[in-house]
């Protein structure tokens, strides 16, 4: 970092959220939340907060992870998709399981059991497990799936890196959880990360993934240019801008000057 503060290289804190598994349809289980990375607090999966990080001026990769759809036909959950930004990667959730296809997807978080089968896996440092049993709850980012109750999604993480405290990456279950994770036959939140429910005969279908998010920060004096198809948004908070970014097409960077 710049011995002079806001002249490059700039130092830069991030959250990176990876989208949300969702849940099993025909006795299914609950999707993972996604994986989640952040230098700015503690990090999912019970990790400590990651490395500094400081930016020269230049061309950056940032992606948002979309959630696994909605199951509408019997059979497991999808996983999400991963978010990144520069060379910060959080993986996407893992799916729900369902009958005949019991076991929980491994990803950033866990996707839950169903009957019979085993929970899938967090990521180190990103996530926690799913739950077994019976309509196994997604693993959150704060804690594995069922920690809470039979079902229970896990919780997320909360950060304050917008400059109030928000949980985010809960997998999901009945409830969901704290952070985003979809209640049974209910997605996750979009921009959370959050996992799916499983489908419990109301609605369509299973609860899809929520999608990922990328936020980062950098002293005001930076200036920021987004690539076309890039939703983001931004605010002062102290003596930096908050950036977070909810949508990109392929392809999409940021360019900081």
């Amino acid at each position: 970092m710049s011995s002079v503060f806001g002249a490059p290289p700039f130092a830069c804190e991030y959250v990176v959220i990876g989208g949300g598994g969702s849940g099993g349809n025909s006795s299914g289980a609950s999707g993972g939340a996604g994986g989640y990375r952040t230098n700015a607090g503690t990090s999912g999966g019970g990790a400590a907060s990651e490395a500094d990080l400081s930016l020269n001026p230049g061309v950056y990769s940032v992606v948002i992870g979309a959630g696994g759809p909605s199951k509408t036909s019997t059979g497991r959950g999808s996983s999400g998709n991963d978010s990144t930004f520069y060379t910060v990667t959080s993986a996407g959730g893992g799916s729900g399981g369902a009958s005949g296809s019991s076991d929980g997807g491994s990803g950033g978080s866990g996707g839950g059991a169903a009957t019979g089968g085993s929970p899938g896996s967090g990521t180190a440092n990103q996530g926690f497990d799913g739950g077994s049993a019976s309509n196994g709850g997604g693993g959150g980012a704060g804690e594995a799936g069922n920690t809470d109750g039979a079902k229970y999604g896990g919780d997320g993480v909360a950060s304050t890196i917008t400059g109030s405290s928000v949980f985010r990456a809960g997998g999901g279950g009945s409830p969901g959880g704290d952070g985003g994770g979809g209640a049974a036959s209910t997605a996750g939140s979009a921009n959370t990360g959050g996992g799916g429910g499983y489908f419990d005969g109301t609605g369509g279908g299973s609860g899809a993934g929520g999608t990922g998010v990328v936020i980062f920060t950098l002293p005001i004096q930076a200036i920021a240019t987004f690539s076309a198809g890039v939703t983001q948004t931004s605010a002062v908070v102290g003596v930096n801008r908050v950036y977070t970014v909810t949508e990109t097409d392929p392809g999409s960077t940021v360019t900081i000057g």
